[in-house]
């Protein structure tokens, strides 16, 4: 599947307001493709960001790798050179089975997430696989491959620890904290909704900080990782709060109280936003993010029948939400030139904003997809928004095509990863000189 999403709440439906909004602009810059990703024994379809380590780029792959019995499904996480575009299968998960189990992948499988590194130590969570099936907490010394899993969900009753970790892990002073979209208490559909836990990477002991609650009002599925600012835990729920499109909250992680900071669609036709699916950056106070679905921008076209996404500021001592840019404000046929469905956190560079959209752009849609994508710069400011690469601009997608994960700035240039297109439609490591 090419996505990992949990369906939207019909009840988010509605048309878009007609109002005057933030203009878009096309800006020069040049786009390369490092590394293009072949499927077996190298990756395929990254779904993550990278990091930087002393130089070298680190991230994972949901497919490809080298792994057994999963029919090249389960995954890889791999190192990049920037400079010369080498790139190296550190480990590919299924390497360790458990004939005994219909899941298999003891070790992992399937990462949707990108890496934490603690100590020289790569940190990172598998939405499937681990010794019950349900997803992995694993650790990988990049120097040898080894790699270990640290903690396997579902390991409790009625997966109360927790089940399919689709984002990342943030360390604070020692403890990882992360999200699991499924698990904890039982939702009214009867899957869990979700939970906030810590894990001591020493002893592999897990703990359940939250469980989002059965009727959702304090948000459900969180999809995206967590900031620590000042001691709080900040994150967005994809689905949960009074109409089910999703919240931000604040969680203080000594006690598990957890706050709602700000419900999506809360105003009339969702202009506010609908579908967190990244997770938050802070700026001097000021908590940025995306959201999947809703805005100002065109609704019922490109794939956006709630609208085609956001990107928001919040305050969080107030609450008080703003919408600084909604997607598909520059729509010239049935494309959204500056681009469609944000799904990634942003970057602050020097006080300007940073992301991807996974689907828009001046070539969107691709023939076979809709999906194409852009890379954008934003004015907190102002809200002027810049289109620095659109996808699909070389044939056959050659430069990429679908981002799904933040950027990381590497002295002046940025770089991703696209879920698809190249030679191989398998996705691309790129990079974006500003």
């Amino acid at each position: 599947m090419k996505r990992l999403v949990f369906a939207l709440c019909a009840a988010t439906a509605g048309c878009a307001l007609a109002v005057q909004l933030p203009s878009a602009a096309m800006a020069k810059s040049l786009e390369t493709v490092p590394h293009s990703f072949a499927g077996t024994p190298d990756g395929a379809t990254p779904r993550a960001g990278l990091i930087d380590v002393r130089g070298t780029l680190y991230s994972t792959t949901g497919n490809g790798g080298s792994g057994e019995g999963c029919d090249s499904s389960c995954g890889a996480v791999f190192a990049l050179d920037p400079a010369t575009g080498a790139e190296t299968v550190l480990y590919s998960f299924c390497t360790s089975k458990n004939q005994k189990k219909p899941e298999g992948c003891e070790d992992g499988q399937e990462p949707a997430a990108g890496l934490t590194d603690v100590n020289g130590r790569l940190y990172g969570t598998t939405y499937y696989g681990g010794v019950h099936g349900a997803g992995a907490v694993f650790r990988l010394n990049p120097r040898t491959g080894a790699e270990s899993v640290v903690y396997s969900f579902c390991g409790q009753q009625n997966c109360s620890d927790g089940e399919g970790p689709l984002a990342g892990l943030i360390d604070v002073s020692g403890t990882l904290y992360g999200t699991t979209v499924g698990g904890g208490v039982t939702c009214a559909g009867g899957a869990g909704c979700g939970i906030v836990f810590s894990l001591d990477p020493a002893t592999g002991t897990e703990t359940v900080v939250h469980s989002f609650q059965w009727n959702g009002t304090d948000g459900e599925n969180p999809m995206a990782g967590l900031i620590d600012v000042s001691g709080t835990l900040y994150g967005t729920t994809s689905r949960g709060g009074p109409v089910g499109a999703g919240t931000v909250f604040a969680i203080d992680p000594s006690t598990g109280v957890e706050t709602v900071l700000y419900s999506f669609c809360s105003q009339q036709n969702c202009t506010d936003g609908v579908t967190p699916e990244g997770g938050l950056i802070d700026v001097n106070g000021t908590l940025y993010g995306t959201t999947e679905g809703g805005g100002h921008g065109a609704t019922g076209t490109h794939r956006c029948p709630y609208g085609c996404g956001t990107v928001f500021s919040l305050v969080p001592g107030t609450g008080v939400e703003t919408v600084v840019y909604s997607f598909c404000s520059q729509l010239k046929g049935n494309r959204c030139e500056d681009g469609a469905t944000p799904e990634a956190s942003l970057i602050d560079v020097k006080g300007t904003l940073y992301g991807t959209t996974y689907e828009g752009g001046r070539y969107g849609g691709c023939g076979k997809t809709i999906a194409c994508g852009t890379v954008f710069s934003i004015d907190p400011g102002t809200g002027e928004e810049k289109v620095l690469h659109t996808f699909c601009s070389e044939p056959g997608c050659a430069d990429g095509d679908g981002p799904m994960g933040s950027l990381i700035d590497v002295k002046d240039v940025l770089y991703g990863t696209t879920f698809q297109g190249s030679a191989y439609d398998l996705g691309t490591v790129f990079a974006v000189t500003r």
